[in-house]
């Protein structure tokens, strides 16, 4: 079954400050804020959720199909996912356009300060999902926000079932638009935080959304998931991570678990589990991409970790 990833593509610059903001920024002259930091380290890493979803699909060995807007400077993405085998069709190009970046200046204390540029993301609705695509699974991840919109109708027109991935992205839109999205899709995934504002934007409860669905699935960081399908609540243990280096990421591998279980025909309780063993898998490296492991690894873990086989 080809699974097609509609989102978003970008780098990811991070940096780190040798000291503390709160040292920096006089409460009293906020009104006129103007600091600089020096930040003598800098990453930049690849990312983006359908970047980072395609990529732990590979890793299990799925043939993930990307959907998503780059700028002019994405020939550095596009020749690490030509090294990855992904197919790069519906990776479109816009012209005069940067592809999206985030700017991330983090200090001793893990504070954060994050920018984001969207740029070529802004322009993802120029793609759309027609039937000669010849998917059977899809997820709408974040990305720009009529892209987003479009392709949740272009998806449920077709009748292809697909997970609705609000992430980030929730913000943008107002209660009656998240709930045409649940309405549209197959199945939902949502981190706590989003749930909550989910709730809060719609004024309806996750356990009422996922009665119409198929399923929903709310991660909870280090306390697992739970899965809430046909009148059912699943609990999935979080698994336990070699070290604990860098979140980033770490939902899209849990996503690229999801979505690899309901290709290949798991139950929920094995999919659910395959998608925690994939999140402890990446939060034990740097950035979104840089977790390298073979499949043949990955069933042994699964295998250590539930005692049953992937």
């Amino acid at each position: 079954m080809r699974t097609l990833i509609c989102g978003s593509i970008a780098y990811d610059n991070i940096m780190v400050f040798r000291g503390r903001f709160r040292e920096h920024i006089l409460p009293e002259q906020i009104h006129i804020l103007n600091v600089a930091f020096l930040v003598p380290e800098l990453r930049r890493e690849f990312g983006g959720c359908a970047g980072n979803i395609a990529y732990n699909l590979r890793l299990l060995g799925s043939d993930p199909l990307v959907m998503a807007t780059v700028g002019d400077d994405a020939l550095l993405y596009f020749e690490r996912l030509e090294r990855l085998g992904i197919n790069l069709d519906l990776v479109r190009q816009v012209p005069d356009t940067h592809t999206a970046q985030a700017f991330i200046t983090t200090d001793l204390d893990d504070n954060q300060i994050t920018a984001f540029h969207p740029g070529a993301m802004n322009h993802s609705h120029l793609n759309s999902i027609t039937r000669e695509l010849d998917v059977r699974l899809a997820i709408v991840a974040p990305d720009g926000r009529e892209g987003m919109l479009q392709h949740a109708r272009e998806l449920a027109g077709l009748g292809i079932p697909f997970m609705f991935d609000p992430g980030q992205g929730l913000p943008m839109f107002s209660g009656e638009e998240l709930l045409a999205f649940v309405k549209q899709a197959t199945y939902v995934a949502v981190n706590d935080y989003e749930g909550r504002l989910l709730e809060e934007r719609t004024g309806s409860k996750l356990e009422e959304m996922a009665r119409k669905l198929k399923a929903l699935v709310l991660t909870r960081g280090a306390e697992g998931s739970v899965i809430y399908t046909n009148g059912q609540r699943i609990e999935i243990p979080c698994v336990r991570a070699t070290e604990v280096v860098d979140p980033t990421g770490c939902g899209d591998a849990y996503r690229a678990g999801l979505l690899y279980g309901l290709a290949a025909g798991f139950d929920w309780p094995k999919t659910g589990r395959l998608a925690a063993l994939m999140g402890a898998i990446k939060i034990a490296s740097r950035g979104g991409q840089n977790h390298s492991i073979s499949l043949d690894e990955i069933k042994r873990l699964f295998r250590r970790n539930f005692g049953s086989d992937l």
